[in-house]
């Protein structure tokens, strides 16, 4: 039996069937405090892997940096309605912040730097952690998932994120330091469980940037021993190909769809869907 980068044995996902019908949507939070993790870049090419597998899926960008806004070919900064409007001007329908992409399927509200202000705002307001969930819930019937591509911190807006999600997807890098501060994170989790949203399950821990080295191998290990099974099978190589994509204002998936790192992509959506995690 072959088996895969950590020894276990390999499982091969076959392409899924079409869906006859849209909706209800999983919620999941791609979640990791620390920043050039691959955060962003999961988010953009797992939506687009699974567009190509018929599913309609929404990308929430909720940094105030906007990445994922640009990476799908949008000026963050030329956009008036964002996910901060959104959640703080109630007279706004949150269809009218949604913006269609040129890729069928893959839609996106967008964020840019106004969204940093959002954190203060927040501090004084009824339900605080819930503005998020209330937000995207008139969204959820129409999509068969919805991807939250958090900030780099753990803060309101990433509780706000964890609220709002049926799960986590965490992304990690396989470096040395990218495992430091995991641990905080679990913690965050676990107190939004236990405080606020009972249901919130850890979907699965992404190993992001694998090189074929030593380093890798020794820090690929030691995120199985930290997830054991939440490890996803699919793993996501380091390629310069990715900024080109990025550049583009593509998925990988439809930027270089014969690319190792876009078969990668397309093996984790079928990972997810496989799983249940995504219908």
């Amino acid at each position: 039996m072959p088996t895969d980068l950590l020894g276990r044995e390999y499982e091969t996902f076959a392409a899924p069937e079409p869906l006859k019908q849209h909706g209800p949507a999983r919620v999941l939070a791609m979640c990791n405090q620390k920043g050039g993790v691959g955060k962003t870049t999961s988010s953009i090419n797992i939506a687009g892997a699974l567009c190509q597998y018929g599913r309609r899926v929404l990308i929430v960008d909720f940094d105030p940096q906007g990445a994922a806004t640009v990476g799908l070919g949008i000026n963050a900064n030329s956009v008036d309605n964002t996910i901060y409007t959104a959640m703080f001007d109630t007279s706004l329908d949150v269809h009218e912040v949604v913006r269609h992409t040129r890729f069928d399927g893959l839609d996106i509200i967008p964020a840019n730097i106004d969204l940093s202000a959002a954190e203060i705002q927040l501090v004084t307001e009824v339900g605080r952690e819930q503005a998020l969930a209330a937000t995207i819930r008139p969204l959820r019937q129409e999509y068969d998932a919805i991807i939250i591509d958090c900030q780099p911190s753990l803060g309101l807006l990433t509780v706000n994120a964890l609220t709002a999600a049926d799960g986590v997807i965490i992304p990690v890098a396989a470096e040395f330091f990218a495992l430091r501060g995991v641990a905080l994170l679990m913690q965050s989790i676990e107190k939004v469980r236990s405080r606020i949203n009972p249901d919130l399950q850890i979907y699965g821990v992404l190993v992001t940037m694998y090189t074929k080295t030593l380093h890798s191998d020794e820090v690929l290990q030691r995120i199985y021993e930290a997830f054991k099974g939440k490890v996803l099978h699919s793993i996501i190589s380091r390629s310069i190909k990715l900024p080109d994509a990025t550049v583009a204002g593509e998925p990988i998936t439809m930027f270089a769809p014969e690319h190792k790192t876009a078969k990668e992509y397309r093996e984790v959506a079928r990972e997810l869907i496989a799983r249940g995690i995504v219908a």
